[in-house]
């Protein structure tokens, strides 16, 4: 795993000033090296240059370095790669009988002599996660490539015909050409539908994203992005059991192709279904191997006192940890994080993500994964199978499935708690996030002779997918990549996705009781009490110190005339806030962000407003 980034102009000549856009190249790498730093490279020529940072997880060997650069029939061309492919050996096997020759075993040449064959068709032949760069010299044309569920972030900007991509906009902010501004759009997002992004866009002015499952063109006549997968609708033929066969499959066989690395890869564990059964099949697969698997579980310090049970979190995790651990022999490390250490983080998390996020939620994450990349540099996550097989409380709670808005961010009202009359007048931010809401809704694709009920399933689903676990997605890689960890989520493979997709919900949702289905297609590997359970999320603290850190936090942030937020807030209004309790059971993002998460994503917007010099 690692960080490319790069630029193109057809009407410019690089090599004319060499050295300097080698030290554009060499900073944007710099600003990227968090992802990976076992080794770096750069090109440059007239009209295309490119930087790597690496994360050596495959061909540990300098062979695998980036860019890597091929010459076949006198054309040469370039690539810079972010990501793993898991069908690697049968694509190599496939190009061999057609006559490739490999001097390395990365999947980076494989996915250079792929695009050789077949063009812009090779992402179709492609089963991982990925965002690349291919530069045809002879053709010059510059093509950028995102994986199918957007699991690899690529971001671009075009400026004065020059193409700017990186894999975070930290990156792009390196080109002289470039420099971070906002707009009104961008407060819109960060106020109205934060820290969730509207697909394509990037928050900051002028920043893009090529958008998931699709890939660019850019040579002398523009810059063209096409769609090359999307969801699509179809009648369901399995019945039960076949359908409980195909899950298990899917499930097992995307763990195990997940598993392929030279280097040692551990599991999240934290004794929910989705990280039991990842680490339930990760363990018997490596101990056929003669291995133990690392695993890791995440908590706050003195949640064992302050743990306050709701209807989104209804118990504590580390209990069913431990059945896993009596069930599979593990290598089991408990992680805790206290609430000072989580107030340092909301800062750093910014400083990984560039933008504002799930305020705690990501600190935690970035302070754990810190701790497990001292051991492994691949974790396997149970990220995403909520979003696919239905196990959120809006896939069957009616008052939820039914919203005429986003459901994880009904609750407008507290985004607007701290916010100046005249900004909430100027933003209107309800009608900024139903015009989002009501754009994905008819974007669904239907299949004809539904009943309304059935297409309002596929709504749910369809916009959990696009926005809700992009955001987690976008939180995963964001968090462990600024600790040189690469994250994999095998629930997220596209064949799990296309196949769940049509899926009817009686099947996922058997018996009432969420994600049934992959509890029945997984049965035999879990012990029968955390087969059952019911689901809890990501944990947090509920440690009052934790708020009274933040509300000073806070109010020293509003008291000082130079911060930024000034120029959005009242500051009555917080200051009458903070004399509230908090509410842990009434979210206005997900099912975490509550009170506390409110102060802790104004600190965040305070800091990135800050370390932008950001300013409307």
């Amino acid at each position: 795993m690692c960080g490319i980034a790069g630029f193109s102009n057809f009407n410019e000549k690089f090599l004319n000033n060499e050295v300097f856009f080698k030290d554009i190249l060499d900073n944007m790498r710099k600003s990227l090296r968090k992802r990976g730093d076992d080794a770096k490279g750069i090109y440059l020529d007239n009209n295309f240059g490119a930087s790597h940072a690496r994360l050596s997880i495959r061909d540990l060997s300098e062979n695998g370095n980036q860019p890597m650069i091929k010459n076949i029939n006198n054309n040469k061309y370039v690539i810079v790669y972010n990501g793993e492919i898991y069908n690697t050996e049968e694509l190599k096997k496939d190009l061999k009988s057609k006559g490739y020759e490999f001097n390395t075993t990365t999947d980076t040449e494989v996915i250079l002599n792929l695009f050789i064959e077949y063009k812009e068709k090779c992402v179709d032949y492609l089963n991982g996660i990925f965002a690349f760069s291919i530069y045809d010299t002879q053709n010059e044309v510059v093509y950028l490539f995102r994986d199918r569920v957007g699991i690899k972030p690529l971001f671009y900007t075009i400026e004065n015909n020059t193409l700017v991509f990186g894999s975070e906009p930290k990156a792009l902010f390196e080109h002289p050409i470039i420099t971070p501004t906002i707009n009104l759009d961008s407060l819109k997002q960060v106020l109205g539908i934060g820290p969730a992004r509207i697909a394509g866009k990037g928050v900051f002015k002028n920043i893009y994203e090529i958008k998931p499952g699709h890939f660019a063109i850019f040579n002398k006549y523009g810059f063209k992005e096409k769609m090359y997968w999307e969801l699509k609708s179809d009648y369901h033929k399995d019945n039960y059991e076949q359908t409980v066969e195909k899950v298990s499959f899917l499930v097992r066989d995307s763990i195990e192709k997940q598993l392929v690395s030279d280097v040692e890869i551990c599991t999240f564990l934290s004794g929910g279904i989705d990280s039991s059964i990842v680490t339930a099949v990760s363990s018997n697969y490596l101990n056929k191997l003669g291995k133990k698997l690392n695993t890791f579980s995440f908590d706050f310090k003195e949640n064992d006192i302050y743990f306050k049970s709701n209807s989104f979190q209804p118990e504590r995790d580390k209990p069913y940890v431990e059945i896993m651990l009596k069930a599979y022999d593990l290598n089991h490390n408990y992680l805790e994080c206290n609430e000072e250490e989580l107030i340092d983080l909301l800062y750093k998390a910014v400083d990984a993500k560039d933008l504002p996020g799930m305020a705690d939620v990501d600190a935690s994450m970035l302070y754990f994964c810190s701790l497990v990349s001292k051991q492994n540099k691949v974790a396997l996550t149970g990220e995403c199978a909520d979003e696919i097989f239905g196990g959120y409380p809006w896939f069957y709670r009616e008052d939820l499935l039914n919203s005429t808005t986003f459901p994880w961010s009904k609750n407008m009202d507290t985004r607007e708690l701290f916010l100046t009359e005249d900004l909430k007048n100027q933003l209107r931010l309800t009608e900024y996030s139903l015009e989002n809401y009501e754009q994905s809704i008819k974007n669904t694709p239907y299949l004809d002779g539904e009943t309304k009920e059935e297409c309002k399933r596929r709504e749910i689903a369809y916009l959990n997918i696009k926005w809700f676990m992009a955001t987690l997605l976008e939180r995963m890689d964001r968090m462990s990549m600024y600790n040189s960890l690469e994250a994999r989520v095998p629930f997220a493979d596209h064949r799990i996705i296309e196949y769940l997709w049509n899926v009817p919900w009686h099947m996922k949702y058997k018996n009432n009781v969420e994600k049934s289905l992959l509890r029945e297609a997984t049965k035999d590997l879990l012990p029968l009490e955390l087969l059952n359970r019911k689901k809890s999320p990501y944990p947090k603290t509920y440690n009052p110190n934790y708020e009274r850190l933040l509300k000073n936090e806070l109010i020293s942030i509003i008291n000082n005339n130079n911060s930024p937020i000034n120029n959005l807030i009242d500051k009555n209004k917080i200051l009458e806030f903070v004399k509230i309790p908090s509410d842990y059971g009434k979210p206005w993002f997900g099912q975490l962000m509550s009170g506390p998460q409110l102060m802790a994503y104004f600190i965040q917007i305070n800091y990135w407003l800050k370390k932008y010099s950001l300013s409307i």
